[in-house]
């Protein structure tokens, strides 16, 4: 945990539940051991779902489907959705799950590696949430910038690696150390480039969010 689990645990029981197909896709997720958004990311994207009203969304990272269709369901206004998945079991179950909150219409579901499939896209997005594989976000950033609106704002999940991207190399399994590096590199790179804005916050398991200056 980032921050105190008894802390993040208070919070979290002050939050409102749900609608009724959310909780019961997100059961299911977590009985079948899916990863899916922290409550405190949950919380975080309806709040800048209200304050930013995206008409045109960009999901990198699918799973089964619930943050996007949080994101459908808690966006005040109506808006077009683009989500990538390349996990070839998890793709019918999200498809489903679109189906069964009767959002398949809103939701455009593209199959297979973001790398290549975000260079094929076009237009701008006004919010783009990344949520992939986690040692793909400083390939995938070139792209995501592009397809970013100007006014438009990229939030990434997962960027602190449950507090583990500070240890020493060596302190890390080797089946991680290329990851945290290069989640490293796509930290300073959002910090450090003079066209962004980006804070780092530690919510959930951390996340960036990022636009572009005036």
């Amino acid at each position: 945990m980032i921050v105190d689990e008894r802390l993040t645990t208070y919070i979290n029981s002050l939050g409102s539940s749900n609608t009724k197909i959310l909780d019961t896709i997100e059961k299911e997720a977590l009985q079948s051991f899916v990863p899916i958004i922290r409550k405190e990311m949950q919380s975080f994207l309806k709040l800048l779902l209200q304050i930013k009203k995206p008409k045109r969304i960009l999901e990198v990272g699918t799973a089964v489907g619930f943050s996007t269709i949080l994101m459908a369901e808690y966006n005040p206004v109506e808006c077009e959705i683009v989500t990538i998945e390349n996990y070839e079991k998890r793709i019918p179950i999200a498809q489903k799950n679109f189906e069964r909150a009767k959002k398949e219409e809103q939701i455009t579901l593209l199959e297979g590696d973001a790398t290549e499939i975000l260079k094929e896209l076009d237009g701008e997005f006004d919010l783009i949430f990344m949520d992939a594989a986690k040692g793909q976000y400083i390939n995938f950033m070139p792209d995501v910038l592009r397809l970013l609106s100007k006014d438009g704002i990229l939030v990434s999940d997962n960027v602190l690696q449950d507090g583990d991207i500070i240890e020493s190399h060596y302190m890390i399994d080797r089946r991680n150390r290329t990851i945290y590096k290069r989640m490293r590199e796509y930290l300073y790179e959002l910090t450090h480039n003079e066209k962004l804005v980006t804070s780092i916050m530690p919510i959930g398991d951390g996340i960036t969010v990022t636009t572009f200056k005036d």
